[in-house]
């Protein structure tokens, strides 16, 4: 089962990444994204270390953004590979056969494309604008989402993803997506996240506390 809520890190700096990605946990976060650009490999290998440690702490999935072999090193949940990132059969054909693939998509025929390549979820968006991500792809808004979904007709996890907000989850819920993947709404508010759980119907994980070594 892929959890309902993703919520993927944000911050100005690494530590804060790690600092977000803790809180997100002890909120009841299910699954949280590690998600660095512009960073050397050996950088992101530290990070997701540390980052496995914390949710390993209090039994949170923890995915990989793009950096499969980091993914398969730390021995993540998975990994979340962008549309210009390394494409999924290659990944898979590397990882451990338990780790998920998550992919991003736009369009009709991006969803089409990363089915037929298996990957276990899908985030489709934007849902609408984000500062979060630079060159962002075309709106799709609920029209967007339901025509997509209704084309699909997939069993694949479709995340809807950009710029989420609560009140935005029920709407969203309605075209058929399957969840929301998270990051600028639940890192002004980590609270949120419990909210979030209650509309999408998720479980809650019990809260505890961990502190990690900054370096």
């Amino acid at each position: 089962m892929i959890p309902k809520l993703h919520y993927i890190s944000q911050g100005q700096t690494h530590n804060e990444h790690l600092e977000n990605i803790q809180k997100a946990c002890t909120s009841g976060a299910e699954l949280v994204q590690l998600r660095l650009k512009n960073v050397s490999e050996n950088k992101v290998l530290k990070l997701a270390q540390q980052a496995r440690e914390i949710t390993s702490h209090f039994q949170t999935r923890l995915i990989i953004n793009d950096y499969y072999k980091v993914a398969k090193e730390i021995k993540a949940d998975g990994v979340h590979l962008g549309k210009t990132d390394t494409c999924p059969l290659i990944a898979r054909k590397e990882l451990y056969t338990w780790q998920i693939i998550g992919g991003t998509a736009n369009t009709l025929q991006d969803c089409q494309a990363l089915i037929n390549k298996e990957v276990d979820y899908i985030g489709l968006g934007p849902f609408k604008f984000t500062e979060t991500k630079a060159n962002l792809s075309p709106i799709l808004g609920l029209e967007g989402y339901a025509a997509i979904i209704d084309a699909l007709q997939t069993e694949t996890p479709i995340l809807g993803i950009g710029g989420v907000t609560l009140d935005d989850v029920t709407a969203i819920l309605e075209t058929g997506i399957s969840g929301i993947a998270v990051s600028g709404e639940v890192t002004q508010d980590f609270d949120r996240i419990k909210k979030f759980n209650q509309l999408l119907n998720a479980s809650s994980t019990k809260e505890l506390k961990y502190t990690f070594n900054k370096k």
